[in-house]
């Protein structure tokens, strides 16, 4: 849950406007990301992270030029 500085966060849509890009207003990081594949998920950028967090990390191969393709490929719809 983000406890504080929601008001440095500022959101961008294109395209087909499902995803949304959130970024801070200060750095221009782009700390979270609400993906249109999973419209109810955020995914939060990994180096916006304190160093101890303790998780892992699985990297997963995705052609973004050719989202619509891959998405399919990938049963993401």
């Amino acid at each position: 849950m983000l406890d504080s500085g929601k008001d440095a966060l500022s959101s961008y849509r294109f395209g087909s406007m499902n995803a949304d890009h959130i970024f801070c207003k200060i750095c221009g990081v782009k700390s979270f990301y609400q993906p249109r594949s999973h419209p109810n998920s955020f995914s939060v950028n990994y180096s916006c992270l304190d160093q101890d967090h303790g998780l892992r990390t699985t990297i997963t191969p995705f052609d973004g030029q050719n989202w619509d393709k891959s998405a399919a490929a990938k049963g993401l719809g």
